[in-house]
């Protein structure tokens, strides 16, 4: 093992980091992700700055350009635990880096204009890493109901036998979902506004001072850093920060994805249980140590797990905007590092599993047909009473008595695993109007409703015109 390897192994690593999300979104918020940006942001001032009319240098301007990527970290961390300020450690670095612009470096600036711009510029650059890998599950899925929007299969509520739906029907519940989440992804990252050049509490006295009381050259410089970062706008008033209740619109779209997930996953594990469905299976993958035949869920376990994580991590936002006092307090600091990163990288996860999932979804077709034959003498006992009140029956009666046999029948199927219904009411001359009709009605099309056309409408309808000029991933593959 090497010392790196050793090293590793001997602090906490973050699962999120090692086992579950695409190296694209780690690379996002890593550390040399943010600090370019940081520098970036002190690049853009110092140009808008020097358009402006403040007596910035070019070749100031080149020597901040030219440190871009090249960051010190243990330089870095040295600094920081000399001044007790991340943002300054890095300020001095970069003065080091560029001696000749040390002295207009962050000019005017507090630190959260570099840290919260950095922030909305790589949480927005984190959707749009997102929303290809979702319209990839969208597209998937799509696919999958199309192909089986015929199948009859049992249908559950209360995940008691209920009256029969199709295999993409039951799939277009798990695509409204997520379509939801589509929606409010796009919307959310597409009303993100840029903090801008604010100052120390909002009002930019500080760049007022800097331009001699100029409000318009101050106005021109805030749009001005605004357009250069890549945004349109930005928000006409803050305090210290960006309004902390945006982040809890950002998380909460991403929790609102960890409920779809959650129940997406919940879903195939019950009916993986029943045999029905299942997730694709490795040549090699083993379902258990100790159980050589199990065939464990082992994927939508995991969205499960991850998306429990992902839903509660809306309350660090909540609490976290709640708690802002006044203009700013800091104990926002500790909590953003922590729980955003976390909500993309945990969203990113689940979005590569079920990237997985629906490119390889196993439908056991003689299992569904089973279930649903051993049941449907039940379910089609509706269609039994009205056929008989269509014939003059009493409706009352008619109703009492295939109650009766379906209590017997149900309890000689719970003994001996067949259901006798029809062959109850075969024997019944009551029943004498239905007898040749009987067989006719089970056959499962029968019972399906318009589960078929409603699924080619939505996928028409809403699916397909919603990711429609959308790019789209199909993500890297699980990692393990």
């Amino acid at each position: 093992m090497t010392t790196e390897a050793q090293s590793a192994a001997q602090r906490f690593e973050h699962p999120l980091s090692t086992r579950y999300a695409s190296p694209e979104m780690l690379a996002l918020f890593s550390s040399q992700k943010r600090i370019e940006t940081w520098r970036r942001l002190w690049l853009e001032l110092a140009r808008a700055q020097k358009e402006l009319g403040l007596p910035i240098r070019q070749v100031q301007i080149d020597e901040i350009e030219a440190h871009q990527t090249d960051i010190d970290f243990e330089r870095a961390a040295e600094l920081e635990r000399e001044l007790r300020h991340d943002v300054m450690a890095h300020v001095h670095l970069l003065g080091e880096l560029a001696p000749n612009a040390r002295g207009i470096l962050h000019l005017g600036a507090t630190s959260c204009f570099i840290t919260d711009n950095a922030d909305l510029m790589i949480i927005r650059q984190a959707y749009d890493l997102l929303l290809p890998k979702l319209a990839g599950v969208l597209e998937q899925s799509s696919k999958f109901a199309l192909e089986y929007k015929g199948l009859p299969t049992l249908g559950f509520t209360h995940f008691q036998a209920a009256q029969p739906t199709t295999v993409g029907k039951r799939a277009c519940l798990w695509i409204q979902d997520l379509l939801l989440d589509f929606e409010a992804w796009r919307r959310v990252s597409g009303e993100l506004r840029f903090r801008g050049v604010k100052g120390t509490t909002g009002t930019q006295a500080s760049f007022l001072a800097l331009f001699n009381g100029d409000g318009e050259k101050v106005e021109a410089l805030d749009q001005a850093v605004t357009k250069a970062c890549g945004f349109d706008r930005c928000y006409a008033v803050t305090g210290q920060t960006y309004p902390r209740r945006v982040d809890y619109d950002i998380v909460g779209s991403l929790s609102g994805f960890g409920v779809s997930s959650h129940r997406i996953g919940t879903d195939m594990r019950l009916l993986a249980n029943l045999q029905e469905l299942e997730e694709p299976w490795g040549k090699k993958q083993i379902g258990s140590s100790a159980m050589p035949y199990k065939r464990n869920p082992m994927r939508s376990e995991r969205i499960c797990a991850l998306a429990r994580h992902l839903m509660i991590l809306v309350q660090d936002a909540a609490q976290t905007a709640a708690v802002q006092w006044l203009e700013r307090t800091l104990d926002d600091s500790a909590n953003r590092r922590i729980s955003i990163p976390e909500a993309f990288l945990a969203a990113d996860a689940i979005l590569e599993v079920l990237l997985d999932i629906t490119r390889g979804l196993v439908v056991n077709e003689p299992v569904i047909g089973r279930r649903l034959g051993e049941t449907l003498p039940f379910l089609a006992s509706e269609e039994i009473l009205m056929s008989m009140v269509q014939q003059g029956a009493d409706r009352q009666a008619i109703h009492e008595s295939i109650r009766q046999h379906a209590l017997a029948a149900g309890g000689h199927f719970r003994q001996t695993g067949t259901n006798d219904l029809i062959d109850r009411l075969r024997a019944d001359d009551d029943f004498a109007p239905v007898h040749e009709s009987l067989e006719s009605l089970l056959d499962p099309t029968r019972h399906i409703g318009r589960a078929p056309e409603q699924v080619e409408a939505f996928i028409a309808n809403e699916v397909n015109p919603a990711i429609a000029g959308q790019a789209i991933s199909y993500g890297r593959g699980l990692k393990v």
